[in-house]
C-alpha cells in the first residue's frame, strides 16, 4: 500500500500544475473573446454555454496528453500553454470566417455555439495526438 503512494506527490504536483493551467485557459477564453460567456451564461444563454463547453474540452484534451507524455512539470506546463494558445487561435480564426459568430452566440443561436465547439473539440483532439 505504501509503494502505491509514493507518487502520490508527483500526482499532486502534476494535478495541481493542470487545474492551474485550466484556470489560466479559462480566464484567458472569457477575457480575449468578444463574446462575454459567463454573464451570457448566467442569464440562461446555452448556446454560450455550449461555446465554452466545447472550447474547455478542447484544452482539456491535449492537456490530458501532455500529462501522460510530460517528462517533467515545466515540460507539462509549456505544452500546456502551447494547447492554450492553440485552442485561442482557433477561435480568433473561427472568428474571421464567421464574422457574426459573437452575435450569433449572444444571440442564443445554438448551431453556431455547437460549430465552436465541435471545431474547438477537433483541433483539441488533433493537438493531443500530435503531442503524443
Amino acid at each position: 500500500m505504501l509503494s502505491s503512494l509514493s507518487t502520490l506527490p508527483a500526482f499532486l504536483a502534476y494535478f495541481a500544475t493542470s487545474l492551474l493551467l485550466l484556470a489560466l485557459f479559462v480566464i484567458c477564453y472569457v477575457w480575449l473573446t468578444p463574446v462575454r460567456e459567463i454573464r451570457l451564461i448566467r442569464a440562461g444563454n446555452v448556446s454560450a454555454a455550449v461555446s465554452l463547453c466545447g472550447a474547455v474540452l478542447g484544452f482539456v484534451l491535449p492537456l490530458a496528453s501532455a500529462i501522460a507524455h510530460s517528462v517533467s512539470l515545466l515540460d507539462l506546463a509549456v505544452w500546456g500553454g502551447i494547447a492554450l494558445l492553440i485552442q485561442l487561435s482557433a477561435f480568433a480564426l473561427l472568428h474571421l470566417l464567421l464574422r457574426d459568430l459573437p452575435a450569433q452566440i449572444e444571440q442564443d443561436h445554438l448551431a453556431m455555439a455547437l460549430m465552436v465547439a465541435l471545431a474547438s473539440v477537433v483541433v483539441g483532439l488533433i493537438a493531443a495526438a500530435a503531442m503524443s
